[in-house]
């Protein structure tokens, strides 16, 4: 990444800043781009690349003659820039029950697509992930299970054969892993996903869709339940 790259990011942050903490609501003006440029002590073109990026992820809108205002965070179309509101609005111990409410709608989905469209390989790495979950939950090495757990769920997005679906979920990676991170910490748990895992593979494996899309939401029922008896007051710590 190059500097002026980097120093883009920087004022797309604070820009973002504004608006997530309500100093800059919804269809309220934002302050021109030589404010924001020395605000953040960069140079206007700089500020304009920012507003630009800003613009494209439809979370601002120009008005000639007039500046850049803000949108309403439902036209918003930067997944990261809408966790962060979300973080900010929604109660902590909330997060994880709306990011698996968005894994449901996608992943469900996908587990169909995946016991029509899948090749030999997916079948093989999902089995690896679970070798691998199994592994670390003998070991009780959390984070190689999280990731491991991941890793299933990418590979079944990716036997859909279609590149849009992990595409929906990929902004949201650093948020999910956070989450996953501390819902695997729990030897019973661990066990239940396991066993679901199981579950969802052999229904992929057998190629029927009707029973991957129970497995899959199954799975995700699992994963409400686990979470709300085990960590729901984990969240207010590290989220």
């Amino acid at each position: 990444m190059d500097r002026r790259q980097s120093l883009v990011e920087i004022v797309v942050d604070k820009v973002l800043d504004k608006i997530v903490s309500g100093e800059v609501g919804p269809h309220e003006a934002l302050p021109s781009e030589t404010e924001i440029a020395s605000e953040s002590d960069v140079s206007r073109l700089t500020a304009r690349e920012a507003m630009k990026t800003l613009e494209a992820n439809n979370v601002v809108y120009k008005r000639q003659g007039l500046g850049t205002f803000v949108n309403p965070v439902e036209r918003w179309t930067d997944l990261e820039a809408i966790a962060r509101v979300a973080l900010r609005n929604v109660t902590r111990e909330k997060v994880p029950l709306h990011l698996i409410e968005v894994r449901q709608i996608v992943e469900v989905g996908a587990a169909e697509l995946a016991a029509v469209n899948h090749r030999p390989d997916d079948l093989i790495a999902m089995q690896e992930c679970i070798a691998t979950m199994q592994a670390a939950h003998e070991s009780g090495d959390i984070d190689a299970f999280s990731q491991a757990d991941i890793a299933f769920h990418d590979a079944i997005l990716r036997a859909t054969g279609n590149p849009f679906i992990p595409a929906l979920l990929a902004q949201l990676t650093v948020l999910l892993r956070t989450v996953r991170r501390v819902t695997s910490d729990s030897a019973e748990v661990q066990t239940h996903a396991i066993r679901q895992h199981e579950l969802v593979l052999e229904a992929i494996r057998a190629g029927v869709p009707a029973r991957a899309h129970k497995a899959m939401n199954d799975h995700m029922v699992q994963t409400v339940e686990d979470y709300e008896t085990y960590f729901s007051k984990a969240f207010d710590r590290v989220v």
